[in-house]
């Protein structure tokens, strides 16, 4: 069986340890700061210094912009491999947020013209961030269990809608800005004391299932709806990711770790070019569990009861 590369864009936020210990490789994007200088769009804050970064984020929100890799850079990073004798299996953030996607397959055209005896898989993770880490670092543990190429792009596809996000965002607006959001409800996340708690819809948008009045209830429904959503939890690996909210997000890790007791918690950075579509205030947990429904409609049925206890 012939050996493949896992290969996710920048939106994926995975860290350098999490990119070495599953042996996951990434292509860079561009990010354009309100100078109107255009950097390279890294999964690590090389050239920005973090707190100054969502200070500034914070301030000039609508002049930080991002642009995925053209399909040309796809070409050659997926060349790259092909080459050293690898198929690649690309994920890309949901083709409802970014042009990702779409490039990664036009490259791969591109690629095949010239590698022809090589194998290039496409995948619309359907998610961002850490939905598409999760599904990644799944990709990789198939991969070292021996299954194939086309096993694995299979497995992706038929688990998208098993990942949610659930957590909350301190302010909404970044998401709503940049049309992350399913449903036009930004101002939940500035009204004082509450937290909006979302999921994710089936395209990847952020849908908000409910509103918890304070820290104190949204830490206890987040627990209890990932009991009542999550699979297997002794097998999962759960993700947390954080964007400038680092204590509140340890605090939900030791009590996922308590309460639901899976395998391991990794609390992850979002880096800048997610962070510039998220915004500060993020805390939420990924992990694997029930299919979602349509637009959400049973996760919102759930949330609710569990905010009415």
């Amino acid at each position: 069986m012939k050996k493949f590369i896992i290969i996710t864009d920048v939106q994926s936020d995975l860290s350098k340890d999490l990119r070495e210990r599953f042996d996951i490789e990434y292509i860079k994007g561009h990010l354009t700061t309100p100078d109107g200088k255009e950097h390279e769009g890294l999964l690590e804050w090389d050239g920005f210094e973090k707190k100054e970064f969502f200070s500034g984020l914070k301030n000039k929100s609508n002049t930080y912009t991002t642009s995925p890799a053209s399909p040309e850079e796809y070409k050659e990073k997926f060349l790259e491999y092909t080459k050293q004798g690898f198929d690649v299996l690309s994920i890309s953030i949901s083709s409802k947020l970014s042009g990702s996607y779409d490039f990664a397959c036009q490259g791969r055209d591109l690629a095949l013209a010239e590698a022809k005896d090589s194998k290039i898989i496409c995948i619309d993770s359907k998610k961002y961030s850490n939905g598409i880490a999760l599904m990644a670092i799944n990709a990789s543990i198939l991969r070292s269990e021996g299954k194939s190429i086309d096993e694995v792009a299979k497995w992706l596809e038929d688990h998208s809608r098993n990942i949610h996000q659930t957590g909350w965002l301190d302010d909404l607006s970044f998401v709503a800005s940049k049309g992350r959001i399913s449903h036009p409800a930004a101002f939940f996340g500035q009204l004082i004391g509450i937290k909006p708690l979302a999921d994710f819809n089936p395209d990847g948008l952020v849908t908000v299932i409910g509103k918890a009045k304070g820290e104190k209830q949204a830490y206890k429904v987040i627990i209890d709806y990932i009991k009542a959503e999550i699979e297997n939890p002794q097998d999962q690996i759960i993700l947390i990711a954080e964007t400038n909210r680092y204590e509140k997000a340890l605090k939900l890790k030791e009590l996922i770790e308590t309460e639901i007791k899976p395998k391991e918690v990794v609390l992850t950075e979002v880096f800048p070019s997610s962070a510039i579509n998220v915004g500060p205030g993020l805390n939420a947990a990924y992990f694997l569990g029930k299919y979602t429904s349509d637009d959400l409609v049973e996760e919102t049925k759930l949330l609710t009861s569990l905010l009415e206890k």
